[in-house]
């Protein structure tokens, strides 16, 4: 297939006709969507709904893809690999990598991993902006990743599309940065509202992870997205749950404290799961081969995992509902969670394309069903049913791992319909989530990004710097001082007023400099009768200075030291004082800022 580059120029008349006709077509939408909606809320409820359909849509095309692929690499490939028997089921893994593997990294390696970190970077970083090849590739790639075995969810990817679609209707319509990332949350709520038939839990998935806040001005465009895709895949796919849910029940008060040991073994599966991935990751980076070449490495030991269970292949639901149906024994139940656990580490850390949810609820699954088992064996009349401590082991772990407490405990909640859940299932998230906390300041999501140099919350605060300027921070009449006061007067003014330092100008209250306390106790010291020198010969006389119109960011970035203020001057007249910058001032503006831009993007 040839290549579109300089050699291969279109024709000049074709791509001019190209160009006036997408112009024409985007400039008549956008006519449309400004009369449709003159007001901010019509508009954006319009895109919602838009982002909504897309995502409720894109979940079910993506089911599809994942079906087609696992019916042709086990079912076809199963008939082509007859002569090998149950082991063809190792070369399968391999042959679908082979195939991600360069797809992913020639043409959008965002698509590499669980898709979600990609996201929150977006956000963090670039304004909500993801390339639109991105949703594609990651279809394509994740798809074939799951179909051909890999050990990951789909619900990571379904975000990431989701996501993608938001953030390129937001780049298309030339909407602001804070409205892109509202669209990229829109998103990532029907992607995961589509996948489980959960709106409510993808609406807080969105606002928790997503954008990092649980309150948001446009809560409301989250939620229709939530809702439109929810509709969308039970018009296509049915109102059916991921996996059947057991009958809940507490059988005795004492139940509580086992669910407080769920929760703290659940803590403990969350940072063993992703302590294994990244050395996985660190692993596979190790190696000197082709980076296309290493999801096939790791395919290889997906597919001899694979021949111990094949439920431990892709998501893994038809797994977890043995596991809740109590169809699994103690032992078997160990091992499926520990080897999910090392497969779901190979497929990613490899540089497989799926996600990390459904990992975690199975590896929660088989973990709280064993708690279960052994308190069922040793304490029958006091516990139970064993599928309920895996419903809720599969929160618990997941929270512990997302640090997702709301989430977990929602998707949960409308999944078992049951409010005789929520205590246990809330003791054993927040134990989990805590633990985790304790013993990890990242999160499975946030690790990835701070193995690249990016802290979430550093670029939140430098987000909000960047929209303080120096004008709305500084104190306006700050006092000064004479450039001839004594030094002994100085001190005096030091002790009757509380400051710890003031700006220095003449007569005609132009800038001189900025005198502070330990200038006084530099040039005094033990010695005597320099009390009555001036201001001015013991002030620094070229201080660090700072512009109205400049952000605090660049402010603060400016300089190496630290100053406890910073006089602010006319541009044009740099000896014209406007006023001081203090430490004070800058902590105040940051909340007051902060304070009304709550979520990340309002």
């Amino acid at each position: 297939m040839r290549k579109r580059n300089d050699n291969y120029p279109e024709d000049g008349k074709s791509q001019n006709k190209k160009s006036m006709f997408n112009g024409l077509i985007s400039s008549r939408i956008r006519n449309l969507a400004a009369r449709l909606g003159s007001s901010e809320l019509i508009t954006g409820l319009i895109m919602a709904i838009v982002v909504g359909a897309v995502s409720g849509l894109g979940a079910v095309a993506f089911r599809w893809l994942i079906d087609n692929f696992t019916n042709l690499f086990f079912i076809r490939g199963g008939e082509i690999l007859s002569f090998m028997g149950d082991y063809y089921v190792v070369l399968v893994p391999i042959a679908g990598a082979l195939i991600f593997g360069p797809l992913i990294y020639f043409f959008a390696r965002e698509a590499k991993g669980h898709g979600v970190p990609e996201v929150m970077e977006a956000v963090a970083l670039n304004g909500g902006r993801i390339r639109p090849r991105v949703s594609l590739v990651k279809a394509l790639a994740s798809s074939l990743c799951i179909g051909s075995g890999g050990s990951v969810g789909r619900e990571g990817p379904i975000v990431q599309i989701g996501s993608s679609f938001g953030s390129s209707i937001g780049q298309w319509f030339k909407l602001p940065d804070d409205t892109v990332k509202v669209l990229v949350a829109c998103g990532a709520a029907g992607g995961i509202s589509a996948t489980f038939n959960a709106p409510i839990a993808g609406v807080f998935f969105a606002l928790e992870v997503i954008l990092g806040r649980v309150v948001t001005r446009r809560f409301a465009y989250v939620v229709i997205s939530a809702v439109v895709a929810d509709f969308l895949a039970q018009a296509f796919l049915g109102n059916t749950r991921a996996f059947p849910v057991p009958t809940f029940g507490i059988a005795s008060s004492w139940e509580f404290s086992f669910y407080v040991v769920l929760g703290i073994l659940s803590g403990l599966a969350a940072l063993a799961f992703t302590y294994v991935l990244y050395k996985c990751e660190d692993l596979f980076d190790s190696l000197k081969i082709p980076e296309y070449f290493k999801p096939a490495l790791g395919g290889l030991a997906i597919g001899a995992i694979g021949l111990y269970s094949g439920d431990l292949f892709g998501v893994g639901y038809e797994g977890i509902t043995k596991a809740l149906s109590g169809e699994m024994m103690l032992g078997t139940l160990l091992l499926m969670g520990l080897l999910k656990l090392i497969s779901t580490s190979l497929t990613l850390g490899s540089g497989g394309s799926g996600g990390i949810f459904a990992p975690s609820l199975f590896i929660g699954a088989m973990l709280g069903t064993a708690v279960g088992s052994v308190l069922g064996t040793f304490f029958p009349s006091l516990t139970g049913p064993v599928g309920a401590y895996g419903i809720v082991g599969m929160a618990a772990v997941f929270a512990g791992a997302a640090r997702a407490p709301f989430s977990a405990i929602l998707i949960v909640f409308e999944m078992t319909h049951d409010y005789a859940i929520m205590l246990p299932l809330m003791t054993a998230v927040v134990i989990s989530t805590v633990l985790s906390r304790t013993f990890r300041r990242e999160t499975i999501y946030t690790l990835k990004l701070i193995r690249r140099g990016i802290d979430i919350e550093q670029e939140e605060m430098s987000d909000v710097m960047r929209a303080i300027t120096v004008k709305e921070a500084m104190t306006r009449d700050f006092p000064t001082v004479p450039s001839t006061m004594r030094v002994n007067q100085l001190m005096n003014e030091f002790r009757k007023t509380g400051h710890h330092g003031f700006p220095v100008v003449d007569k005609d209250g132009n800038l001189v400099g900025i005198v502070t306390q330990t200038d006084v106790e530099r040039h005094l010291g033990t010695s005597t009768g320099k009390e009555q020198q001036t201001v001015v010969d013991i002030a620094t006389r070229s201080p660090f200075v700072a512009y109205p119109e400049q952000t605090l960011d660049r402010v603060l970035g400016a300089s190496d030291e630290e100053y406890g203020r910073i006089p602010v001057v006319n541009r044009d007249d740099p000896r014209r004082l406007l006023g001081v910058l203090r430490r004070h001032d800058i902590i105040r503006a940051y909340r007051r800022k902060a304070k009304k831009r709550l979520p990340r993007s309002q």
